[in-house]
């Protein structure tokens, strides 16, 4: 028997060039990459983790970071559905320290606020995550 594939063919313009699902595509985007201080600050926290991995295979063993992980993969994983009220992931945040972190959506507001945010389209961000379609779940900003 044949397998039938459960994506839908995009013919014309592929994914990314799916204008009016996705908003029109910008050249900046795609030529400038993040600032210096964006990739330097991920890189130090990358080695953070490393470091902190590190030391918890030196004081409680190997199967210590491995549990640790299976929790941050559970914790990963749930998410409300999508829709008007987004997932917080809380439960993530605490098991990893970043809900003390002090970030920009703080004190200037979060980007899902905006003006120039897109509502996000239920029923698209569903077929993404079931795998029936390709693209991003939202499309972000206009």
């Amino acid at each position: 028997m044949e397998e039938v594939s459960k994506s839908i063919a995009h013919q014309i313009g592929g994914v990314n060039n799916d204008a009016l699902r996705f908003g029109l595509q910008g050249v900046k985007s795609d030529i400038v990459g993040s600032h210096p201080l964006q990739s330097a600050q991920e890189s130090a926290s990358r080695t953070n983790e490393v470091m902190k991995r590190q030391c918890m295979v030196n004081l409680y063993g190997t199967a210590f970071p491995l549990k640790m992980d299976l929790d941050r993969q559970i914790l990963s994983r749930f998410q409300r559905p999508p829709g008007a009220i987004s997932s917080s992931m809380l439960g993530l945040e605490a098991f990893t320290g970043r809900l003390d972190d002090f970030g920009f959506e703080d004190y200037l507001n979060d980007p899902r606020e905006s003006e120039t945010f897109r509502p996000l389209d239920m029923h698209h961000g569903m077929e993404v995550r079931l795998g029936l379609s390709k693209g991003p779940v939202c499309p972000s900003f206009i």
